[in-house]
């Protein structure tokens, strides 16, 4: 105790006596930058052509074990697709191990092994250093891709691919690769549906054998080992591993060469009330480059973090959004620029004005002393972070030799960033931040945004692109007939699915149906029952025995929804529009809950032309409905704003048997923000079968 008090009294005395000398109203100077000390690094390579590097970190037993393949394939064309694919095939067995097997290994040690397209890593324990090694080599030259794993592959990735079709992010990302790239290099392929359906096993397997070979790998080792007994387990292992010439592809990109006005390229977006905006534009710096250190703080003061400029202008001065940021991205084939926001339909076009105000301001006004070196201090800290990770540790190693780095690159990087001057800055915003030569991608709503972004088109133009950036003509809301209002529309419907008569006939009904959710069967029932009770229940198919996942159900008075073992009463306006959903008859009398339907246009809706319908009901509650101007059924339903946003599409109507011809749609897909759609298939539907009142309990 008396160790701690003096030492908070020593404390206290000297910045005393600090404080008389300090004048405060100097900023201190910057001390040097510290020397980067990253370990003992050596390197051998095998016969076969591998390049293997060692970094020793003696802090932990353990190693982490990185192989990277400097390749540049050919475009994957009609089977877009199949390399995103190769990390989940190239561990689904090999010609020693089956995937069970393999899998085992791995669980039974607590290690890690990753695969992708390029390369691969494994990492754990010291004492299991040559058993990863082991199953490492026996991936890269023996894997065994069968068919009933690309199926699997093939199905996920279908499915993930519906997910990601209202999805904004995606949406300009996609977008963004394809105008800043083009279709013939590979940074601008998007996959598709269509593509991956071709995809087959032979050209997978063309792949792995093509360009996973040892002349042209980089091998890094980091962690508790010498290079002494590293060594002989390398040759071990890997010493069999058969070289052979790897193709080389060789792509351009248009846009370095040609360079181009500003243009737009818009993504219509599904119900949209906030826009995705990214200013973007591929660039030529390569990892390393000497431009590469100085660029990085010129982003970092426009766009790197909450001290960046954009941040500062759009959030903290505008209230436009949650934050504001922008990347420049170091890569051999073709580096990007993007900035990025997030912000609300009417402040869209104000959002893009103001990034592209601070990129020029970028290039005009020299950055303070201030924000320089706030700048600096977090490059560095990011750096030193990354420097724990015995992944970008190896990573590190790699670089040095692949890109034909200086040795001592990284640990100069301290020195060099805290010698970036206000100049340099001005100097690289002039050569890499260009707002004049800029793709505007912007994911969002047509109707709301997409005209108020004309003016930063170099043509007046704006091109519209669908979520995998293929070229479209985006769906107009013309005109509806002027003798169509909201209440036609709907008595349409109500005829559309058997009329009046057919609804009341109709007591209680009981629809079975079935989806999948990540692989996971789902059996989905809904029962209703006249005036006023509705149950719906999820139930999951789980090793042989069906499991209640969820759970909704309305009495007539009381509502509960119960998931996972948790019950809790449905209270206030949910209960409210329960009560509503649960009238078996509610679409016979609107006026009842106050709803008004108001004719807005109409649109193409999956190839059918719609009536588009703003619906409001008496609590003030908005949802917008589609209509089929032909059949008068209705194909679409929207609710909630942003995150909440929920779509459901209805298809497939049938009568339902011994039901008058009262029909309901046999298949509703059901999808919102963030979320994977889920797809309905109704299996049964019966009528008045007398439902006891017990269910709805």
């Amino acid at each position: 105790m008396k160790k701690i008090t003096l030492s908070i009294i020593t404390i206290a005395l000297i910045s005393t006596s600090w404080a008389q000398t300090l004048d405060r109203s100097m900023r201190p100077k910057p001390g040097p930058a510290p020397e980067i000390k990253l370990g003992k690094t050596e390197s051998f390579t095998l016969p076969n052509g591998m390049k293997v590097f060692v970094v020793e970190n003696h802090k932990l037993p353990a190693i982490e074990c990185s192989i990277e393949l400097d390749v540049k394939p050919a475009l994957q064309g009609d089977m877009d697709g199949y390399r995103e694919m190769m990390s989940e095939l190239l561990l689904s067995g090999t010609t020693t191990r089956t995937k069970d097997q393999l899998n085992s290994e791995i669980d039974q040690m607590g290690v890690h092994i990753n695969v992708g397209n390029e390369g691969m890593s494994g990492g754990g324990l010291k004492k299991y250093e040559a058993k990863i090694f082991e199953l490492m080599a026996d991936i890269a030259m023996n894997a065994q891709i069968k068919q009933e794993e690309l199926d699997k592959a093939k199905k996920k990735t279908l499915s993930e691919l519906e997910t990601q079709k209202n999805e904004p992010d995606v949406m300009v990302r996609n977008v963004s690769s394809v105008v800043n790239f083009g279709n013939n290099h590979p940074y601008g392929e998007v996959p598709t549906s269509e593509n991956v359906s071709k995809i087959t096993l032979e050209r997978c397997n063309q792949y792995y054998h093509t360009y996973f070979r040892p002349n042209v790998a980089y091998m890094a080792i980091v962690g508790d080992i010498t290079l002494a007994e590293v060594k002989p387990l390398i040759e071990k292992y890997f010493g069999k591993w058969v070289k052979q010439d790897v193709p080389e592809a060789h792509y351009s990109i248009p846009a370095l060469t040609n360079t181009k006005l500003t243009k737009v390229s818009f993504a219509p977006r599904t119900a949209a009330v906030q826009s995705v905006v990214s200013v973007t534009y591929p660039v030529d710096l390569k990892p390393g480059a000497p431009d590469a250190i100085k660029a990085r703080v010129a982003n970092t003061v426009l766009g790197g973090g909450s001290q960046g400029r954009l941040f500062l202008d759009l959030r903290e001065k505008h209230g436009w959004t949650y934050g504001a940021y922008s990347t420049l991205r170091e890569d051999e084939l073709g580096g990007t620029f993007s900035a990025t926001v997030k912000c609300r339909n009417i402040v869209s076009d104000s959002a893009v004005g103001a990034i592209l105000d601070e990129m020029r301001r970028m290039q005009t006004e020299k950055v303070n002393d201030t924000a320089l070196q706030n700048s600096i201090s977090y490059l560095s800290g990011n750096f030193a972070i990354g420097l724990e990770d015995p992944k970008r540790v190896a990573q590190n190693a790699i670089n040095i030799e692949r890109y034909h780095m200086p040795k001592d690159y990284y640990q100069n990087y301290l020195k060099n960033l805290s010698a970036v001057t206000a100049d340099d800055v001005t100097a690289m915003a002039v050569k890499y931040i260009r707002p004049d030569n800029a793709n505007i991608v912007v994911a969002g709503s047509k109707d709301e945004v997409a005209n108020k972004l004309a003016r930063f088109s170099a043509d007046g133009k704006i091109d519209y692109y669908d979520y995998a950036g293929k070229t479209m003509v985006p769906a107009e809301t013309m005109a509806a007939p002027p003798d169509m209002t909201g209440d036609k529309v709907f008595s349409r419907y109500i005829a559309a699915i058997g009329g009046e008569k057919a609804i009341n006939s109709v007591q209680d009904i009981k629809i079975v149906g079935t989806s999948s959710m990540r692989g996971m069967a789902l059996t989905i029932t809904e029962m209703k029952k006249a005036p006023n009770k509705w149950k719906e229940s999820i139930d999951a198919a789980t090793t042989g025995k069906n499991m209640t996942i969820q759970k909704q159900a309305f009495n007539g008075t009381k509502g509960y929804q119960e998931s996972q073992g948790h019950k809790a009463d449905i209270t206030g306006n949910d209960l409210d529009e329960l009560a509503q959903d649960a009238d078996i008859a509610g679409d016979l009398h609107p006026e009842k809950y106050g709803i008004r339907r108001t004719v807005k246009g109409m649109e193409n809706v999956n190839g059918t032309n719609a009536y588009v319908i703003d619906v409001v009901n008496g609590k003030g509650k908005k949802s917008v409905e589609y209509y089929d101007a032909a059949s008068g059924l209705l194909l679409r339903k929207t609710q909630g704003e942003g995150e909440k946003m929920q779509i459901s599409d209805y298809g497939d109507y049938r009568e339902v048997p011994g039901a008058n011809g009262y029909k309901v749609p046999y298949k509703v897909t059901e999808s919102g923000a963030g979320n994977p759609p889920i797809t309905e298939q109704v299996q049964t539907v019966e009528v008045n079968r007398g439902i006891a009142d017990a269910e709805f309990e």
